[in-house]
């Protein structure tokens, strides 16, 4: 599964995690870290993501930010402890 990650500044280029990438980065700083991922990400696909990494032992937590009026102005904040 490849997840687009958000942009942290608006002309930036998307960068695309996967499950493997998302491991490895939780191994290097300790087993926890907050993730944020884009909009444009299936909502399902983030269901999955919290269900993987409990499966793993995880706490996960998925939370949706709007920064805006619009309904497209979101990310999604993804805790894993």
């Amino acid at each position: 599964m490849t997840l687009k990650l958000a942009k942290q500044e608006k002309n930036s280029k998307q960068k695309k995690v996967t499950l493997d990438d998302i491991e490895k980065d939780l191994q290097k700083h300790g087993g926890q870290k907050i993730f944020y991922f884009d909009h444009e990400n299936p909502h399902k696909e983030m269901n999955a993501l919290v269900a993987h990494f409990e499966d793993e032992g995880y706490s996960v937590y998925l939370r949706t930010v709007r920064y805006g009026l619009d309904e497209n102005d979101y990310i999604y904040e993804v805790h894993i402890l």
